[in-house]
C-alpha cells in the first residue's frame, strides 16, 4: 500500500517519508507524511483491517498537530465502507485496490483542512528529508538480502 500511495501523491512533486515518529515533529507516529512544495503536510494513516481501524479510535492524540494540514486514512478497497464509519469526521479516505500487478488509489472522501496548521519551516523540511534519506540504507540492505537468497 505504501508504494501505491507514494505513487499517488507523486514523489517528484512532494517529499514523502514513511514511519515518522520523531518527537520533535509529532506527538505520535505517522505512517506516511506528504510534504508539498508550499511546505504543508498531509498525514496518511494506513489501516489494513477492521480491528486496526477500531483500535485507532483509542489514540489520545486524535492525529492532531499544527504541522498537519490534512489527515487521510488509506485502506484496502474492501474496507472502504467500514472505514467511512470508523475514521474521524475531519479525515479523508483513500481506498487501494489491487488489479493484477497494479494498484489503484481512489479518493473516497476528501479531508477537511486543519485551520490551525502552519507551513513547515526550512529546518523542519530538511529534517524530514534527512529521515527519508536515512531509510535508504536499511531498504537497500533488505533488497540485497532478498535478492541473494537462492531458491533450489
Amino acid at each position: 500500500m505504501e508504494i501505491a500511495l507514494m505513487s499517488y501523491f507523486g514523489i517528484r512533486q512532494n517529499i514523502i517519508v514513511p514511519n515518522i515518529s520523531w518527537s520533535f515533529l509529532y506527538n505520535h507516529e505517522a505512517d506516511l507524511i506528504v510534504l508539498t512544495g508550499s511546505s504543508y503536510a498531509t498525514e496518511i494513516e494506513i489501516k489494513v483491517s477492521k480491528a486496526d481501524l477500531k483500535k485507532d479510535k483509542e489514540k489520545k492524540h486524535c492525529h492532531e498537530s499544527d504541522m498537519i494540514k490534512y489527515l487521510d486514512f488509506a485502506v484496502p478497497y474492501e474496507l472502504k465502507d467500514f472505514a467511512l464509519i470508523e475514521i474521524p469526521e475531519h479525515a479523508g479516505l483513500l481506498s487501494v485496490r489491487k488489479d493484477g500487478d497494479y494498484y489503484w488509489v481512489n479518493r473516497e472522501k476528501a479531508a477537511i483542512k486543519n485551520k490551525n496548521c502552519r507551513a513547515w519551516e526550512l529546518g523542519e523540511r530538511q529534517r524530514l528529508s534527512e529521515l527519508g534519506c536515512m531509510r535508504i540504507l536499511g531498504l537497500k540492505k533488505k533488497v540485497f538480502k532478498l535478492s541473494n537468497k537462492v531458491v533450489i
